[in-house]
């Protein structure tokens, strides 16, 4: 099993080049099963998920044709077997993006439920429960989502959905089924996210009809075929955001090539408080960093509030931050199990239910630690690189789900950092 070992306290120099996301590359592959003809896909990252998602597509029947430069032609034309076992599934959530497509265009699908990190529930009831709405019959049984139309039906029909909770891979469902529906499909209360207009602009270029995305009301007239086109997937602000925390535990002047500010402000705006400079550049986002930062108190919340999904990363940046701070995670009720790890460097954290309060310290110091999700991952290497000595990351197989080659980013920007074996 793969570690990372981490010689800290390097200030980072240069430039980064932001992957495609990895939160927009999964739905947009599962787009293609919406049509016969080829579909290619341009800045796909190069990520574990994105190679388990590839293969559950191919053992559909689909064909898919992966370049170097990041580039991928699926072609769904032959998909015989319109089913997502337990065995390609088990360690992705995202694998549930393939129901509301394989719903779609066949008008039956069987697809596992999802695993991934654990961080929390994160039940997939909506996505049901708006299928059901669009005329699905489904029944969970075995570990499975078994879905069908009833008989004498050969479309989904159209239908007022108004989602229970603000849920993007739900929205992202309904969505990619209602592109194939008869009528009109209109969801309430939908995710707002840059993946989301990242998906609904794909899905336009393959010829639905779709207004309102990246609003919390999302309408979709349905149509009867959808066609092949070509399509970039948009840059991973997570990854953007991980490399803005880095450099800003760190110190130095970090250019991250192809990030968008605005899809970042809540995270951006802290930063600023916390004394770091961040700046639009036209080629991405300009980072620079001096001395101790102070720890800002934040509060996640669905987009464009604080995303969940860089709580660990700026928690890493205030425990080595001046003063306290309070860190409120409203989103997974188990996304604090990074903080015994960042204990073990040194860092000062106590946790009472959904609230961690943080008070800063001097100096972290390196240890082996393990990775429990994702960006717990992310948030290790961090402290690992202010951290004095050696720092060992174990479990990193974690962070491969959602960074594409990190080590190698951050040694061309100056860390001291290695993968081994």
């Amino acid at each position: 099993m793969d570690k990372l070992l981490i010689r800290g306290g390097r200030e980072l120099r240069g430039e980064v080049q932001i992957s495609g996301a990895k939160n927009a590359a999964l739905p947009d592959l599962c787009a293609a099963l919406l049509t016969d003809e080829p579909v290619t896909l341009h800045n796909v990252p190069r990520l574990q998920d994105v190679a388990t998602m590839t293969r559950l597509i191919r053992n559909m029947g689909v064909t898919v044709d992966a370049s170097d430069d990041g580039s991928v032609t699926l072609n769904a034309g032959a998909l015989n077997k319109p089913e997502a076992p337990y065995d390609l599934v088990k360690t992705m959530r995202a694998s549930v993006l393939a129901l509301g497509p394989l719903l779609a265009r066949f008008g039956h699908a069987k697809v596992s439920l999802p695993g991934g990190c654990a961080i929390g529930s994160r039940p997939v009831d909506q996505h049901i429960k708006g299928l059901q709405a669009m005329g699905a019959g489904i029944v969970v049984e075995h570990g499975y989502i078994v879905a069908g139309l009833p008989r004498g039906r050969e479309r989904l029909k159209g239908a007022h959905i108004t989602t229970d909770m603000v849920t993007v891979t739900g929205t992202e469902n309904l969505m990619m089924a209602a592109t194939l529906a008869e009528g009109e499909t209109v969801l309430e209360n939908a995710a707002q996210e840059p993946e989301i207009v990242d998906l609904a602009e794909l899905l336009v270029a393959m010829g639905a009809r779709i207004r309102g995305y990246g609003t919390r009301r999302i309408v979709i007239e349905g149509v009867e075929k959808l066609h092949g086109c070509t399509h970039t997937v948009v840059a991973d602000r997570i990854e953007t955001g991980t490399f803005l925390c880095a450099v800003a535990a760190t110190g130095g002047d970090v250019l991250l090539k192809g990030g968008q500010t605005y899809h970042l402000d809540a995270v951006i705006d802290k930063l600023r408080d916390a004394g770091a400079t961040v700046e639009a550049h036209p080629e991405g986002i300009r980072v620079q960093s001096s001395g101790r930062l102070q720890a800002q108190t934040f509060r996640t919340s669905e987009y464009p509030g604080f995303p969940t999904d860089m709580q660990a990363q700026f928690m890493a940046l205030n425990a080595v931050s001046n003063g306290a701070c309070r860190v409120t995670e409203t989103i997974f009720e188990n996304r604090f199990m990074h903080v015994n790890e960042l204990v073990r460097l040194g860092a000062a954290i106590q946790i009472d239910g959904k609230v961690a309060v943080v008070e800063g310290v001097p100096q972290l110091s390196g240890a082996t630690v393990m990775a429990t999700d994702l960006r717990a991952s992310a948030s290790l290497v961090i402290a690992g690189l202010v951290a004095k000595g050696e720092t060992q990351v174990d479990r990193i197989y974690h962070l491969d789900r959602g960074y594409d080659r990190m080590e190698a980013k951050l040694r061309g920007i100056g860390a001291d950092i290695e993968r081994v074996k």
